[in-house]
């Protein structure tokens, strides 16, 4: 586990062409951690048959829809596990 609630992460840019729970209206975007929900299989994996999945920590990752999309003054918060992550 590389992230506690309140840190700043960035969600990676990338277009994998395998599935992917990461969704594209959060790629390239900063948030905020508030959770930590434990270590589960990677879903990307799993969808794509690996043998031995990764293990990795989900986070639950907070933004601003006005980052997002432009106005709203609510939040959005997204499951994210780690790989999708990098620091700021």
């Amino acid at each position: 586990m590389t992230y506690q609630p309140g840190a700043v992460v960035r969600v990676r840019n990338t277009d994998p062409d395998h599935h992917t729970r990461m969704p594209r209206y959060v790629r390239g975007h900063t948030g905020e951690v508030v959770a930590v929900l434990g270590s589960w299989v990677l879903p990307d994996d799993n969808a794509r048959g690996v043998a031995q999945p990764r293990v990795e920590a989900c986070y639950a990752v907070r933004f601003s829809a006005a980052d997002l999309w432009g106005s709203g003054t609510h939040t959005v918060t997204v499951d994210l596990w780690e790989s999708y992550l990098d620091q700021p």
